[in-house]
C-alpha cells in the first residue's frame, strides 16, 4: 500500500506549547520539548514572557486572507518543530478569527483562534495563540506562544523505538531521494523519513518566516544516513521550501540527529541556491 502526499498552493485554509508527552520540567514549571535548533537559532525563536507593552493599533483580520494565515501557519511551524516525531505531524486546519496589532517598540502580535490536525491519528483541537513578529532593532525570528493540551497527549513511543532500532542495527545505511516522487507519491517505509525531513523544516521555516511569507515543505530531495557512534540515528537533508507568497523554491541543507528520548535535534541549516520561481 502506498501512501499519497498532495502537494498543494495554500489558497485558503490550510499550531503549541513547549510541552510533548516526554516532557521535562525546568525551574520555572514549563515544560520543553526535547527537539531542537542550534543555539544560535533556538534563542531567537523561542517565546519570552514580557509586560504588556503599549499597543498602538487594532485590527480583526479576515481568517482567509493572507496576513491571518502567515501567522497561523508559524505556530503550526512551532508546534512541529517542539512536539513533532516521524509518527506525529500536524497541520492546519481551519483558522477562526485572527485580530493583529502593533506593539510600540516590538512589532506586530497576533491573537488567534485555531484548529490543528495530526495527520496520522486525524485528533483534531481547537488551540489559542499568539505570535509576534519583530520589527525595527528588535527584528528577527516570530515569537510564539499557544497551547494544543489534546494533542500533546498522543503517544507515538512504541512506533519511535521500533524505527530507532531497525534502523541503529541495520548493516547498511538509508539513502533515499525525491519524497514524494513526481506522481505524489512515498512508499510507506519511507513515510517517516519524510515526516523527520518536515519536522526538520519546520525549524528552517520558523525561523525564516516574515510577516511577507507563507513556507511549506515541498519535497525531500535526499536523505542520507551518516553513520555515527553515540546512540543517535543521524541524517543529512536536502529540502525544497516553496514560499506560497513569491513562488520562489527554495533549497536547504540540513544536519540533523534524532532518537525517541531526545526527539530531532538541527545541527546545521544551510541555504543553498534558489530553484526557480513555480508558474
Amino acid at each position: 500500500m502506498r501512501i499519497l502526499i498532495v502537494l498543494a498552493v495554500l489558497t485558503a485554509a490550510s499550531g503549541s506549547t513547549i510541552v510533548t508527552n516526554r516532557p521535562e520540567v525546568d525551574s520555572a514549571g514549563a515544560s520543553v520539548h526535547p527537539n531542537s535548533v542550534p543555539e544560535t537559532v533556538k534563542e531567537s525563536v523561542l517565546y519570552e514572557q514580557e509586560a504588556v507593552e503599549d499597543v498602538m493599533t487594532n485590527e480583526e483580520l479576515n481568517p482567509i486572507h493572507y496576513p491571518a494565515q502567515r501567522a497561523a501557519k508559524v505556530v503550526l511551524h512551532y508546534l512541529n518543530s517542539r512536539c513533532g516525531s516521524p509518527y506525529k505531524l500536524f497541520e492546519l486546519q481551519t483558522v477562526y478569527r485572527v485580530n493583529a496589532e502593533d506593539v510600540a517598540d516590538s512589532g506586530r502580535k497576533y491573537r488567534m483562534e485555531i484548529s490543528v490536525k495530526e495527520m496520522f491519528g486525524n485528533t483534531v483541537e481547537k488551540c489559542s495563540a499568539e505570535v509576534l513578529f519583530p520589527r525595527g532593532e528588535q527584528q528577527g525570528s516570530p515569537k510564539v506562544q499557544t497551547s494544543c493540551e489534546e494533542l500533546l497527549k498522543i503517544n507515538t513511543k512504541s512506533q519511535e523505538e521500533a524505527l530507532y532500532q531497525q534502523y541503529k542495527t541495520r548493516h547498511s545505511l538509508l539513502s533515499a531521494q525525491n519524497l514524494p516522487d513526481s506522481y505524489g507519491h512515498i512508499e510507506p517505509d519511507m513515510t517517516p523519513f519524510w515526516c523527520l525531513g518536515a519536522l526538520a523544516s519546520s525549524f528552517v521555516m520558523l525561523a525564516e518566516s516574515t510577516e511577507e511569507t507563507l513556507y511549506n515543505m515541498a519535497q525531500v530531495t535526499n536523505i542520507t544516513q551518516l553513520a555515527t557512534e553515540d546512540d543517535r540515528l543521524k541524517f543529512d537533508y536536502h529540502i525544497l521550501l516553496h514560499d506560497v507568497v513569491s513562488q520562489e523554491i527554495i533549497p536547504w541543507n540540513l544536519l540533523i540527529t534524532w532518537s525517541p528520548p531526545e526527539g530531532v535535534k538541527v545541527l546545521q541549516m544551510k541555504q543553498l541556491p534558489p530553484h526557480q520561481k513555480l508558474l
